[in-house]
């Protein structure tokens, strides 16, 4: 029996995403650990997120390099195909490299037949790859790697920025981190990573951001001090949640949508809070937030809880400070995220804002008067974001918004956008409401 390789596996992950809709991180979580080698998991990992950031392009490739579709039960060679195509085109790998190790793993899926299929695709598309690219790159969506409802929203909410924030969801993230100000400064981190021949600079806008120039192996365990907690994996742009709370001391904090916990350490990293309740809905989720406050050394009550229905968990005590960090289409976050393209729908957005909305009902009745609530999403869409808040603004006399003034992001009607790429983070939308009565 041939032994699994990094082809063969991101085959496996990819099936299960591009065929069954599953998701990339939880599908890598559970294929990598089969991997010894730790540049073979960095080559599985690269292809099945390179393959989804550019799917509708390798497979409109695809399409014209093949007579007739897969059936079903072969939708593996199909994927197969997608990988051979993705590392021709966007990798530092030699063709003839690329094409005979790809074409090694139909004997790994015990599909001979398909040898002499994957090679001969492989080898023509490597003598017609400018005219074939030529012919689908008359498509944007192809080109543009996105799919065509994708494109009209963005065209749509931002008809001067879209092509800027298409070019930035195609593009590889930074790795950003936060540094535990409880345990150490900015600069001492920094130098810790020096020692470790890591190059890293200050992030944006941030108090305790960094930004390394590369991902290094092994990642996370292998960042200085990791596993006692020095740093955290964090984006800049979600680093500016905890400030923009402006928590007092003595305050009752909930954080609503809390799992997998960056936000949650964040706040009790950067303020002396005494009582922080967070919640999630998932067990899985809720034992990554546990985790996560573990190795960081910090504390907080963590429940299994729906924050839409807080007659299962209240105690009846409101809050001073509300975080809510709501269910969204992700659309800020695809270039982390690339499987967030074909797993959304267009039908999903209206769901997300109804979702939304009546987490907001729920919550809003659990702050006390005077309090602070902050409204946070990892999208794009102006219907879960600034006309979300619109709406609810003018339909709920006891609410007001505290404007947000910064360097960083766009004013909107209401609330403030970071668009992806800008200064090199996510997409985030955040807006505060504070309640009046």
């Amino acid at each position: 029996m041939r032994k699994k390789n990094a082809r063969s596996i991101a085959t496996q992950v990819l099936t299960q995403v591009i065929g069954y809709k599953h998701s990339l991180s939880d599908c890598l979580d559970t294929a990598l650990p089969s991997l010894n080698d730790a540049r073979d998991r960095a080559l599985a990992q690269a292809l099945c997120y390179g393959v989804l950031r550019w799917l509708p392009r390798l497979q409109a490739l695809l399409q014209r390099l093949l007579r007739k579709p897969f059936k079903a039960k072969d939708s593996d060679i199909e994927v197969l195909l997608l990988i051979g195509l993705y590392q021709q085109l966007y990798m530092r790998i030699p063709d003839h490299a690329a094409i005979a190790a790809t074409v090694d793993v139909t004997r790994t899926l015990k599909k001979p037949w398909a040898t002499g299929l994957v090679n001969g695709v492989l080898r023509h598309f490597q003598r017609q790859q400018k005219t074939l690219l030529m012919s689908v790159d008359n498509d944007n969506s192809a080109k543009l790697a996105h799919p065509p409802w994708l494109l009209e929203r963005l065209i749509q909410d931002y008809p001067k920025d879209w092509e800027a924030i298409v070019e930035a969801n195609n593009t590889h993230p930074p790795l950003t981190l936060r540094v535990n100000a409880r345990l150490m400064s900015r600069d001492d981190y920094l130098e810790h990573l020096r020692v470790a021949n890591m190059g890293a600079v200050p992030t944006p806008y941030t108090e305790y951001g960094i930004t390394l120039e590369q991902i290094p192996q092994g990642m996370p365990n292998s960042l200085p001090g990791f596993t006692q907690g020095w740093a955290s994996v964090q984006d800049g742009a979600a680093q500016l949640a905890a400030p923009l709370l402006d928590v007092p001391i003595g305050a009752r904090v909930l954080d609503a949508c809390a799992a997998p916990g960056g936000k949650t350490a964040h706040l009790l990293e950067h303020y002396n809070i005494d009582a922080l309740l967070a919640l999630d809905n998932q067990p899985a989720r809720v034992q990554k937030l546990t985790d996560t406050l573990h190795r960081l050394q910090l504390l907080a009550e963590v429940r299994l809880a729906d924050a839409s229905q807080p007659e299962t968990w209240w105690d009846g005590e409101p809050f001073d400070r509300i975080l809510l960090d709501v269910p969204c289409s992700g659309s800020g976050v695809i270039r982390r995220h690339p499987d967030i393209k074909y797993l959304r729908r267009s039908s999903d957005i209206k769901k997300l804002a109804a979702q939304q909305k009546r987490l907001l009902g729920a919550l809003w009745k659990l702050l006390k008067p005077g309090g602070k609530l902050l409204y946070i999403t990892c999208s794009v869409f102006a219907e879960e974001n600034h006309l979300q808040i619109q709406n609810w603004l003018s339909s709920h006399a006891d609410a007001n918004e505290t404007v947000i003034s910064a360097d960083w992001g766009h004013a909107m009607a209401y609330g403030r956008q970071i668009l992806p790429g800008e200064n090199n983070q996510d997409g985030f939308y955040y807006a505060c409401l504070s309640k009046t009565k």
